[in-house]
């Protein structure tokens, strides 16, 4: 397997726990001003130039980006080429898939579950009387599978199924959800007990997915899109397609040199890194989970604190959140023929990027996050730190 086809998660260097916050300090976070101007068009350009710049040095064909503040969207981007092939200029409106960012909408969901008492992060998975029972076979199973809570998956510490070269979600493409979780489940053994090691698992948010249809009697996406996505104003996002033909109108198309961006289960990939969106989608999302004020957040201030805190073995990994000392919260993804990253920063700004290229085994990924803090500090005015 090739290094883009992984979903990465860029922790930043030197990143600690974040402290646990009372419901009281996550109030406090509410920064001020409530409002802020948007750029002024000399920053607007001096913002460009930032975008051209990374764009040249890495090829990418097509960048968007939106800054949101306080519920509103205070600036919205795009530059490039949608489509290289149609000539077709990028927009702000343009969707793009965004891989492992799927992560932190597949978490607010299961919260949503958790505040309306349908499940409880203790809750076992897998087994008799487990959230998913033996709809994936009977035991007995594997050591330690039967033992995996809904908080072990959250935080990738299942005990097994990483991000490696033997990813389960990179194989057997011709299997749907139900027959590969079962292969796993029969073929996979753990590599250590749950709970004690932190190891990236798409397979694990895969899992996740069928928790939340086991729960709700609805699609994955069907039931995030009504009670998430919808509650935070966001209408258009929904699942990527697998080849260029099944892209969906307005979506981008996507470029690799290493891997073809259209040989791979994303549809599959729906609870870990299979939606599409815009970047204002995505800061809509993130303005409705980010503990702040303005606008009215979809989870009580207990259940993001509880969503974006990490285990002590595990630091720099929440609950569906990367986080670190400074109260940053993110996520980034990639897939061949996209890179992407979404932050909630602890000024009180939520940003999104994202583009329609691959650059494995550069840092590309480490400077798109970098452009997005350096375009913000554009604005004088702006206290992003």
């Amino acid at each position: 397997m090739q290094l883009g086809r992984r979903d990465f998660v860029k922790l930043a260097a030197g990143a600690g726990a974040l402290p646990l916050l009372s419901r009281g300090a996550l109030a406090q976070l509410a920064p001020n001003p409530p409002s802020i101007r948007p750029p002024s068009p000399a920053e607007r350009t001096a913002m460009g130039r930032l975008a051209q710049t990374f764009m040249d040095k890495f090829e990418v064909p097509a960048l968007s980006f939106a800054i949101g503040y306080a519920g509103a969207i205070v600036h919205q981007a795009a530059f490039g080429v949608a489509d290289r092939e149609q000539n077709e200029a990028a927009t702000p409106q343009h969707l793009f898939r965004i891989a492992s960012v799927s992560k932190m909408i597949t978490s607010v969901t299961l919260f949503r579950l958790i505040e309306e008492n349908r499940v409880k992060l203790t809750d076992r998975v897998f087994g008799p009387g487990a959230l998913l029972g033996t709809d994936y076979g009977a035991p007995p199973y594997s050591p330690g599978i039967d033992q995996i809570t809904l908080e072990h998956l959250l935080t990738h510490t299942g005990g097994g199924w990483t991000n490696d070269n033997r990813d389960p979600m990179f194989t057997h493409p011709h299997m749907d959800h139900a027959q590969l979780i079962t292969w796993t489940l029969a073929n996979r053994p753990l590599d250590r007990p749950p709970g004690q090691h932190y190891a990236y698992s798409n397979f694990g948010y895969c899992v996740l997915g069928r928790v939340i249809e086991k729960l709700t009697g609805q699609r994955y996406a069907e039931h995030v899109r009504a009670e998430v996505l919808g509650r935070c104003g966001v209408t258009d996002m929904t699942i990527a397609g697998n080849t260029s033909d099944q892209r969906q109108a307005g979506e981008v198309a996507y470029y690799c040199k290493v891997e073809s961006p259209y040989e791979m289960n994303v549809r599959r990939m729906d609870s870990h890194g299979g939606w599409i969106a815009t970047p204002t989608d995505l800061v809509q999302f993130l303005m409705h989970v980010d503990g702040y004020a303005r606008p009215a957040n979809i989870l009580r201030p207990r259940s993001i604190e509880v969503m974006t805190t990490a285990p002590s073995y595990s630091p720099d990994y929440a609950k569906g959140f990367c986080i670190n000392k400074s109260g940053n919260w993110w996520h980034n993804g990639s897939l061949p023929g996209t890179s992407t990253i979404a932050v909630r920063t602890h000024s009180g700004f939520c940003w999104a990027a994202f583009t329609n290229v691959s650059r494995p085994n550069t840092k590309m990924d480490d400077e798109l996050d970098e452009l997005n803090w350096n375009m913000a500090r554009q604005v004088s005015e702006w206290r992003v730190a």
